[in-house]
C-alpha cells in the first residue's frame, strides 16, 4: 500500500517562495530514491529534482539555484523548497518513487502550483 501525499501548493506571486512536502508510507523510505515532477498543461511533464538514498541531489536546468530537494528519512517526507518562482513554473507538482520489489513508479496526486500576479 505504497502511498505519496503532496502537500504546499498554493498561488504565489513571482519572486515569491513555496516549499511543497510529499509524505511517504507503505515502503521503506530510507531505501529509496525520491523525485519531484511537474506538468503543466499542454506540456510534457519533467523531472524537478531528485534525490538519491545518499542525499545526492539533481536538478532540471530550469529550476537549478532556486530549487532545492531535501528529505528527512524519519519523518518519511521529501519536499522542495522553490523560491524566486516565475510564472513558468506553474505547474501539477509530484513526488514519485519506484519501488523494486513492485516493478513500478508510484506517484502521489499532486498538488497545484501556481505563480501569478
Amino acid at each position: 500500500q505504497v502511498q505519496l501525499v503532496e502537500s504546499g501548493g498554493g498561488l504565489v506571486q513571482p519572486g515569491g517562495s513555496l516549499r511543497l512536502s510529499c509524505a511517504a508510507s507503505g515502503f521503506t523510505f530510507s531505501n529509496y530514491a525520491m523525485s519531484w515532477y511537474r506538468q503543466a498543461p499542454g506540456k510534457e511533464r519533467e523531472l524537478v529534482a531528485s534525490i538519491t538514498i545518499a542525499g545526492i541531489t539533481n536538478y532540471a536546468d530550469s529550476v537549478k539555484g532556486r530549487f532545492s530537494i531535501s528529505r528527512d528519512n524519519a519523518k518519511k517526507t521529501v519536499y522542495l523548497q522553490m523560491n524566486s518562482l516565475k510564472s513558468e513554473d506553474t505547474a501539477l507538482y509530484y513526488c514519485k518513487v519506484y519501488v523494486t520489489r513492485s516493478r513500478r513508479d508510484y506517484w502521489g496526486q499532486g498538488t497545484q502550483v501556481t505563480v501569478s500576479s
